[in-house]
């Protein structure tokens, strides 16, 4: 097989991905119309691919570790998270309706809202633990 032209990304590529993404959600934590967790998530992404030992320490954190490894293998995520999520994206809805933004912004971004929130409502919350088989249990 011919891997000619299908070279990985160079690492300096990742690490811009990673900190442009880093940017954007921090930048999203204090601007309404801009979200936050899924440059966080790109950040994620492309810091695993430039920092190998990154993506261990994040799924080994206590805190972060067990959402971030749900996500990675079931796509879930925890109620707390999907209500904060909706609850933000409500808020930032309402100060822009508040602020007397354009109707059409309130529309384009109600729709987006709607669509993100639909998907965010509709991953399953709670993984159920599997068995893990050793050598020295039987399995049933």
């Amino acid at each position: 097989m011919n891997n000619v032209g299908k070279q990985a990304a160079p690492r300096w590529m990742w690490l811009a991905l990673t900190w442009t993404g880093l940017g954007l959600g921090t930048a999203g934590t204090v601007l309404p119309v801009l979200p936050t967790t899924p440059f966080l998530l790109l950040a994620l992404w492309a810091g695993s691919r430039a920092m190998p030992r990154l993506r261990y320490r994040l799924y080994r954190h206590p805190r972060f570790g067990g959402p971030l490894r749900a996500w990675q293998r079931h796509g879930a995520i925890p109620v707390g998270a999907k209500w904060l999520a909706c609850g933000l994206m409500a808020a930032s809805l309402a100060s822009l309706w508040l602020t007397g933004a354009d109707p059409a912004l309130l529309a384009g971004l109600g729709t987006l809202f709607a669509a993100a929130g639909t998907f965010v409502l509709t991953r399953p919350s709670r993984v159920e633990p599997t068995r893990i088989a050793t050598r020295c249990q039987p399995t049933p």
